[in-house]
Formats: C-alpha cells, sequence, structure tokens
C-alpha cells in the first residue's frame, strides 16, 4: 500500500513540475536554448515510468 501512495505521489509531483515548466504568455520556458534543455524530457519521461511502476507494483502486492 505505501508503494502504491509513493507512486501516486510521485506522479503528483511530476505532473506539478510538468505544470510549473510549461511556457506562459508567449514566452519560452526557462531551460529552452541551454545545454540541459534535451535531458528535461528524458527526466519527465523516467519520472512518469517510475510513477507508474510504483502505482502498478504497489497495486499488485496489495489486491494480487
Amino acid at each position: 500500500m505505501l508503494l502504491m501512495l509513493a507512486g501516486i505521489g510521485v506522479l503528483a509531483a511530476t505532473a506539478a513540475m510538468f505544470a510549473a515548466l510549461l511556457p506562459r504568455g508567449g514566452k519560452t520556458y526557462r531551460l529552452a536554448n541551454t545545454p540541459y534543455e534535451s535531458y528535461i524530457g528524458v527526466a519527465f519521461t523516467a519520472a512518469v515510468a517510475l510513477g507508474f511502476t510504483m502505482t502498478l507494483s504497489g497495486a499488485i502486492n496489495y489486491f494480487g
């Protein structure tokens, strides 16, 4: 159960960070045109995968 709740927390934190980095007012996000730009997509993809994996693992352990 704890693993499932932690996974949901990771997904919520990832969604909040994604919303915070969205461009507003016609401006690009603050990490655009920097050396770190290519890593942002990888980091979000990894965070979503980690959150889903933790949630599913917790659900299987709890209900399984």
